[in-house]
């Protein structure tokens, strides 16, 4: 098994790392104020930044835009999910960075479905404007009145009426929904509750300017509403929308969220170990900068030992999730998925476990907007949660290990699908 990242994605790291220091860090303040201000002098804290604006194009001048997408003629600096991983951990070390190099969530996965499954006219219409970053996207898949950790009980009906779909249904949580560049929707829903039980659910590509689509409102999490991106809860009423926006044909939705999830997810999962890679460096600077009963608190023996712990945690995270990008990349997302189930589980609890010390270590700092320790507990949390709740995975890692020595009568041994 083979881990050496290419000479390319050495380069890129060198190259991402300064364009970090130089223009990301320093920014940090900023960019939340700059929100702030458009909140209080234009009305709307959801419109896109200036900052951010000026930053892509210095990224994509680098050569550092679209890393995340493989084998796509329209995206030929696309890497290997092997070499993305390292970059996209380098990203994730400040949550609005990922939107400077044109690979954030649900943009990523969605640009990635609609390169997998779209037809020609999707990508030049969806695909195309998305890679170049001129607009942004959102899955809508998780419902309030159901348990979205079982995607069958979804119950938004897409029902053919001539020569369209006719939507209607209730969503929430659906990410990236309230930026106001948000141009399209990917949403999953029944065509057929009469059919077999992972035949029932289709994907269409719904326009967000589309009649009867309402946004209701942003979500925050944990107090956060994370503008311009956000949450939304959004109500799909009698949403009319071309047969040819159907993706791949009816009851293939289960089939395209496969395919999708396993990239979204290890893409979190890098994101949440550079999460606690910066965790971990702000805490061993705070506990060197600090001084209690006569002593600097990082020669203190309980912090030596969460230091070591963390460190410990981080690079066993890291290794399976590089296992995972490495099958990934050899053997396909299918039989990744036992590695792909594991790190979901593992990764942002590692970063959550890494982000309570480092708060800790900050004192009352550490739950204050000075740091950005609290945000970014608050967005890790989420993550054992989104992509699916950290019991369905295990379940299915479980299921799996089972399986090798015990017969498992009616038992889906597939990826939980759950929003991304």
């Amino acid at each position: 098994m083979e881990f050496e990242y290419s000479d390319r994605c050495k380069t890129l790291q060198a190259q991402l790392l300064t364009f970090m220091d130089q223009h990301i860090y320093p920014n940090e303040k900023a960019y939340k104020q700059e929100i702030d201000r458009n909140g209080k002098e234009k009305g709307n804290r959801w419109l896109a930044t200036e900052l951010m604006e000026t930053l892509k194009p210095l990224a994509r001048a680098q050569g550092l835009w679209n890393l995340f997408l493989p084998k796509s003629d329209r995206a030929p600096e696309g890497l290997s999910n092997l070499d993305y991983a390292p970059l996209c951990e380098i990203m994730g070390r400040v949550s609005w960075a990922p939107e400077v190099f044109n690979c954030s969530a649900p943009d990523t996965g969605n640009m990635e479905t609609i390169e997998r499954y779209g037809v020609e006219a999707h990508k030049r219409e969806w695909l195309e404007p998305l890679l170049r970053g001129e607009i942004r996207s959102a899955f809508a898949m998780t419902e309030p009145g159901v348990a979205s950790s079982d995607a069958t009980n979804i119950e938004t009906r897409i029902e053919r009426d001539g020569d369209e779909y006719v939507i209607n249904g209730h969503k929430w949580w659906i990410s990236g929904a309230g930026d106001p560049r948000c141009a399209i929707y990917i949403l999953m829903g029944k065509t057929d509750p009469d059919a077999a039980r992972h035949a029932q659910q289709s994907m269409i590509l719904v326009p967000a300017s589309t009649k009867g689509v309402t946004v209701v409102r942003p979500l925050p999490v944990f107090g956060y509403d994370d503008a311009p991106h956000g949450h939304c809860e959004i109500r799909f009423e009698n949403v009319r929308v071309p047969v040819s926006n159907i993706l791949l044909g009816e009851g293939r939705g289960f089939e395209i969220a496969q395919g999708r999830l396993g990239p979204g997810r290890i893409h979190h999962c890098m994101r949440a170990i550079g999460v606690a890679e910066r965790a971990l460096e702000l805490m061993c600077k705070r506990l060197d900068q600090r001084v209690a009963f006569g002593k600097k608190i990082s020669e203190q023996g309980v912090w030596r030992e969460r230091i070591a712990e963390s460190r410990i945690q981080i690079d066993s995270a890291r290794l399976l999730t590089l296992k995972a990008a490495y099958m990934m990349d050899t053997v396909g997302n299918k039989h990744a998925k036992a590695e792909i189930a594991m790190i979901k589980v593992l990764a942002p609890t590692v970063a959550q476990q890494v982000l309570d010390w480092a708060i800790q270590a900050h004192g009352a700092g550490g739950v204050s907007d000075d740091f950005p320790l609290a945000s970014m507990w608050a967005g890790n949390r989420t993550l054992r949660l989104a992509d699916g709740p950290d019991e369905v995975h295990r379940n299915a890692i479980a299921k799996l290990e089972l399986s090798k020595y015990i017969a498992l009568p009616g038992e889906d041994l597939e990826l939980p699908i759950t929003r991304s």
